[in-house]
Parts: C-alpha cells; structure tokens; sequence
C-alpha cells in the first residue's frame, strides 16, 4: 500500500523569510510530530527552526545543537515542547537514535532532527521531510557575492500530512 503524501515547494530569498516560513509551518504543527531538515551546511536548516521555536511559543534561543546532539525548548504556552536534534555526529542510526529517547520524546512534543536521513525514518510512520535547497547563480559574477535564495521542498508522509495544504505555510 502505497503512504499518504502531499507536497509542497516554496521559494524563500532570505534568512528572515526562512525563520518567518518556520513560524507559519509552527502552525500547523501538534506534538507527536517528527520533522526531518535535509541541507548542506549553511542552507538554513537551524534558521528554519528557531522560526519553528517562536511559532510554538518555546523557552530558550534556539541555536544548532551540533556539540551537544539535542536540547529540549519547553513551551512557555502550554503547546508541545520542540526537541531539537541534530544528528550530523550520530553515524550509528537509530542505535544511536535510540538512545536519546526520542520515541519517548516524540507523543508529547515536536521533534526537529536536522541530518536525519536513514537515521529517524522508523520512529513514526509520519513526518514532514523538509528539503533545503541553496540556488545556484545569482547573477552577479563577483566572488563576494552571497546568495540567500534557497528552495524548500515540504514532504508530508503518511497519514498525518495527507489533508495539510502545505503550499499555505
């Protein structure tokens, strides 16, 4: 049987329109939720989330949890809390996973795991799989340049996302 999917691609030009595209993907967001965040380094995948912290109305700054693999924002609203993960260390998948009791973590809260391709997929048969994607070519032929265009492609698997319009957020 095939899982329910819905889809969703969004273009975002700045590092601001990135946090503001997590506080309106934070509304539709419920505990339970597991959010995977795909990216290169520097796509905006800690950005993404720290939009996704203000939405659910969390303590504390949200910033990468590189060196200490995760840290929980409990709500300050009486929401879910937001459990975010980064699991670029972790080459062990889900062993590794497993132990930081995310399965336990997960009824009560919204759990973010950024690099979490092959390594989270079997805690949930439902999730949202954000793909970041940096754009190439800004016209402007100096070295210096930056470009902040990115790409966001929203993925709702299974059941849970079937019936989210995740073109709104």
């Amino acid at each position: 049987m095939d899982t329910p999917h819905t889809q969703a691609t969004l273009e975002v030009d700045s590092p601001e329109r990135m946090q503001e595209l997590g506080r309106r993907l934070a509304k539709l967001l419920r505990p339970g939720d597991l959010v995977m965040l795909t990216g290169e380094l520097g796509a905006g995948k800690t950005t993404l989330t720290r939009g996704l912290g203000e939405g659910l109305g969390v303590r504390g700054a949200v910033t990468s949890p590189t060196f200490v693999i995760a840290r929980v924002h409990p709500s300050l609203v009486g929401g879910p809390a937001l459990v975010h993960v980064d699991a670029y260390r972790l080459g062990g998948g889900l062993d590794e996973m497993e132990d930081l009791d995310l399965d336990v973590s997960l009824p009560d809260s919204v759990v973010v795991v950024e690099w979490g391709d092959g390594k989270v997929e079997e805690l949930t048969d439902d999730r949202l799989h954000v793909l970041i994607h940096r754009v190439v070519g800004n016209g402007d032929d100096t070295e210096d340049a930056v470009d902040d265009r990115r790409t966001v492609v929203l993925n709702g698997i299974g059941a849970r996302w079937a019936a989210e319009d995740l073109a709104l957020a």
